[in-house]
């Protein structure tokens, strides 16, 4: 078998892309008025290429942001090298950006950019071998479909956004929470009331509570058959707290997103604070480091459910992330309205039966359309 390796780089771009929305996609803390993404591409002496994607949906100047960080900053100390395996090429990075992290505290930031470059070089590596990446990170075969739910169901026209998903083949779904209690109560009422008998709902607070409001929402939520209830309460918030929640509540707590260390997986998972874990490898530490904790949340007896939500290029990657995992979890797929998913991840895969094929081709399986670069691109560097 032909070795891991990412060959000499000779070339990084950046591409930052943005669409404009009708609808626009709100959370308990922003709202985001388009749709907005980071393409890293990477080249080797060859000509072999891979993809990946950064996350930047926040702040609103996120995109660019994460875009000049990674030209200026990241791009420089790829250009040239070479390295054994991807693996090695992030832990190189870790620690060339480690001191600038410190002086700068972008520490977000340079772990989003990390993670994107991270996703684009097992691609560019998978490419090499011809072979497609779930298998190459797996060791051997893989599942052909994976379970997905619906995400990004804002409580305006919840209903009908449900009734939406499941006419494109969804048969989980998960809707967003947090804006005003009386307001979260009827918009899950509603959908419970929707919910098919083989159907599953989940429900997100993106940190919006306290630990009283998070008990008291957990209590009016009793018998619901919430499969989960996603970040209830801030991710900084004490452990003695998720303890608290965790013992009183019967529905399973999820989240992860906004954990960015090895040793905060480990303790969420170990602890029993979430039963539900949701790293996103757009966000921090690319397959090099999210697939190492997701096969450590299985042996704790946890779920691992990838969190995503961007354009198509971080999507398929977490598909292939949870392919080579395995278990019981569900890959998120937003579905809401964003060319930005599917035009830049064609030959798009598709979804039906509350499953989504995961592309057989080399690395990832799919590619940008050349189309959409040019339609949506705003901004692009290269080193």
């Amino acid at each position: 078998m032909q070795a891991l390796t990412t060959g000499r780089i000779e070339q990084v771009a950046l591409h930052v892309l943005r669409a404009p929305i009708e609808e626009p996609v709100r959370t308990s803390f922003g709202t985001m008025t388009d749709r907005p993404s980071v393409l890293v591409g990477v080249t080797d002496h060859e000509g072999a290429s891979g993809w990946g994607e950064i996350w930047c949906n926040y702040p609103v100047c996120g995109a660019e942001h994460r875009a000049r960080l990674a030209a200026e900053v990241v791009a420089p100390q790829l250009v040239g090298r070479s390295f054994d395996d991807p693996s090695a090429a992030q832990r190189f990075l870790v620690q060339a950006t480690r001191v600038l992290a410190l002086q700068t505290r972008e520490f977000g930031p340079l772990d989003q950019v990390l993670a994107g470059v991270d996703i684009a070089l097992w691609d560019l590596a998978a490419r090499r071998q011809g072979r497609p990446l779930g298998e190459v990170l797996a060791g051997g075969p893989v599942a052909s479909r994976i379970p997905v739910y619906a995400s990004g169901i804002n409580p305006h026209g919840a209903v009908t956004t449900l009734q939406r998903a499941r006419a494109s083949g969804f048969d989980a779904f998960k809707v967003k929470i947090g804006f005003e209690a009386g307001q979260d109560r009827r918009t899950i009422a509603a959908l419970l009331a929707e919910r098919g008998d083989q159907e599953h709902l989940m429900a997100d607070a993106n940190q919006a509570w306290s630990l009283p409001e998070a008990r008291a929402m957990v209590a009016d939520l009793r018998g619901s058959g919430l499969e989960w209830l996603e970040e209830p309460m801030p991710v900084d918030t004490p452990v003695a707290d998720w303890r608290a929640l965790a013992a009183c509540s019967a529905i399973p707590l999820a989240g992860g997103e906004n954990l960015a260390s090895v040793a905060g997986f480990d303790a969420a998972a170990e602890a029993g604070l979430l039963s539900v874990i949701q790293p996103d490898l757009a966000k921090w530490g690319g397959f090099s480091a999210c697939l190492p904790i997701a096969r450590r949340v299985l042996e704790a007896g946890r779920r691992y459910c990838p969190h995503y939500l961007g354009g198509g290029i971080g999507l398929i990657a977490s598909a292939h992330a949870l392919a080579a995992v395995g278990g019981d979890g569900r890959l998120e797929v937003d579905c809401n309205p964003n060319p930005l998913r599917e035009q830049l991840a064609t030959p798009f895969p598709g979804i039906a039966n509350g499953a989504m094929e995961l592309p057989s081709g080399p690395g990832l399986g799919v590619v940008p359309d050349g189309a959409a670069l040019r339609d949506w691109e705003t901004l692009c560097l290269t080193a």
